[in-house]
């Protein structure tokens, strides 16, 4: 695959000083930050609930906890990494602490035993996440030409990707070979996490939105202001994603659901984190290359289909390895078609002196929502079993994916 850069940044009018590229050469940095970054969140995510179920011995409630805390402590404090590297237009080192605090929460995780341990370090880990992900986006629109937001999110979630591909696959081996080697993944995850903090700080471009769009137009720098939030379109979309948001099951169940169904040994559970990984890694580029062309939330909504498909083939009577693979492919077209599109709609709803914070908020929602879902699902599994519990997020999913559509279709032009 080709994919031209450039080290210019987009201008204020979406065309770009001097070499007409479509992907700046920063925005694949950035890429790469994520990928190293990934390997390092991902290998010790494909093992999460194996180590939680199995060597510590803990139920499924106390796996949706932890996972739903993964997935959503980031929102508390996501909107305030936006929210700084807006005030103080720097978005670079607000994300460079953000990378800071996980590599040393991957230091803490090679010495926690126990679930409070465990609780803590989740936690110091995602809280870094949190500040560093709206930062990082806005890094990524301040880059790029407005006409190509969605291939510009998508190289960069294309290379996230490799990452959260390979993070597996390493835990997988290591795995394979050391059958007990949890804490073996876990000081490989540090090494990787210390090599994209390094990267980041020595060369990814100090980019200052505000600063910059002032110079290109000779005007004075726009203030933040938190009633830039309170765009309609904004609002409307922090609905959607909230409520998609709360119907959305951690990948993690969905993978505990097909290993107990289709009955694969345990060394092999890091490899379907790797395969929902290689079809993102496939589809982010071409999809969003399509969203550009044929609309950002209209493949945002088909994205939600294919997990509700997903979520139909999990519960499904297994038919052999097929039926696995269905699964993993559903989610992979999923991710493509969400995960750096929601970045794309949300950055051009957002006026420019309040974008990381835009970004961010929709990304906190999500966040947010998955928490609230993921521990509740934990119960469902518990009270209900694995295959009713999913059939009930499916019908929910079901029911909400044709209002969403409707809500998000008011809005036409350049998001729609």
């Amino acid at each position: 695959m080709y994919i031209s850069f450039s080290n210019t940044p987009a201008t204020g009018d979406g065309t770009r000083g001097g070499s007409g590229a479509r992907v700046s050469a920063t925005v694949v940095v950035l890429g790469v930050v994520s990928l190293l970054t990934d390997v390092s969140s991902e290998s010790t995510a494909a093992v999460l609930p194996l180590y939680v179920t199995s060597v510590l011995g803990l139920g499924t409630i106390a796996f949706g906890f932890l996972d739903g805390l993964y997935q959503g402590v980031s929102a508390l404090v996501r909107i305030m990494g936006g929210w700084a590297a807006d005030r103080i237009d720097q978005p670079k080192w607000i994300a460079f602490i953000g990378y800071g605090c996980s590599a040393l929460a991957r230091i803490a995780l090679v010495f926690a035993t126990g679930f409070g341990a465990l609780l803590a370090v989740i936690t110091a880990d995602r809280i870094g996440k949190g500040i560093r992900t709206g930062p990082r986006d806005a890094l990524i629109s301040a880059a790029s030409d407005p006409a190509d937001l969605g291939r510009a999110f998508g190289v960069h979630r294309m290379l996230d990707t490799v990452g959260a591909a390979a993070g597996p696959l390493i835990a997988f081996v290591i795995l394979f070979l050391i059958p007990d080697g949890f804490s073996t993944v876990f000081v490989v995850s540090l090494a990787f996490a210390v090599m994209g903090v390094v990267l980041l700080g020595l060369a990814v471009p100090n980019l200052r939105p505000r600063a910059d769009r002032a110079a290109r137009v000779h005007a004075p720098r726009t203030p933040f202001r938190w009633r830039s939030l309170l765009a309609p379109e904004l609002r409307r979309l922090l609905v959607v994603t909230g409520v998609l948001g709360l119907l959305t099951i951690g990948d993690g169940f969905l993978y505990l659901l097909l290993q107990a169904r289709d009955g694969f040994a345990a060394e092999f559970f890091p490899l379907l984190y790797v395969g929902t990984n290689v079809v993102f890694l496939a589809l982010a580029v071409p999809i969003g290359r399509l969203a550009d062309r044929f609309g950002r939330t209209r493949v945002f909504v088909l994205g939600y289909v294919a997990l509700l498909a997903a979520y139909l083939a999990a519960a499904a009577p297994s038919f052999g390895l097929a039926s696995t693979l269905l699964c993993l492919i559903l989610l992979g077209v999923f991710y493509a078609s969400t995960d750096g599109i929601l970045a794309a709609i949300a950055a051009m709803v957002t006026p420019p002196e309040a974008r990381a914070t835009g970004i961010a908020a929709a990304q906190t929602v999500v966040a947010l929502a998955r928490l609230i879902a993921s521990t509740g699902f934990g119960v469902l599994w518990y009270l209900l079993g694995p295959t009713t519990a999913v059939l009930v997020m499916a019908c929910g999913l079901a029911v909400a994916i044709p209002v969403i559509a409707v809500l998000l279709r008011r809005k036409a032009g350049t998001t729609s």
